[in-house]
């Protein structure tokens, strides 16, 4: 396994592992599910998030087009089968 780690510009932590079958993106948005929406489309997630305040848009690029989306706890798990 290997992971990387990023910090936007809101301080939001997004680590990638790379698994011998799968990468997972995991990013801390600190969000209910509900707040949350995302689409894949090709190898790009379209994260849509609601604070209450404001409607923010962002952009991953995926490692491939298979991907399953999951938020648990205010964490967003997107996982692409290899």
């Amino acid at each position: 396994m290997s992971s990387n780690q990023l910090a936007g510009e809101s301080e939001r932590i997004v680590r990638r592992y790379e698994y011998d079958d799968c990468w997972v993106l995991a990013a801390d948005v600190g969000l209910a599910s509900e707040d949350i929406d995302v689409d894949v489309v090709g190898t790009t997630a379209i994260v849509v998030a609601d604070t209450g305040e404001q409607i923010s848009e962002t952009e991953f690029e995926l490692p491939g087009e298979e991907a399953s989306v999951a938020t648990n706890n205010g964490v967003l798990t997107i996982t692409v089968e290899k």
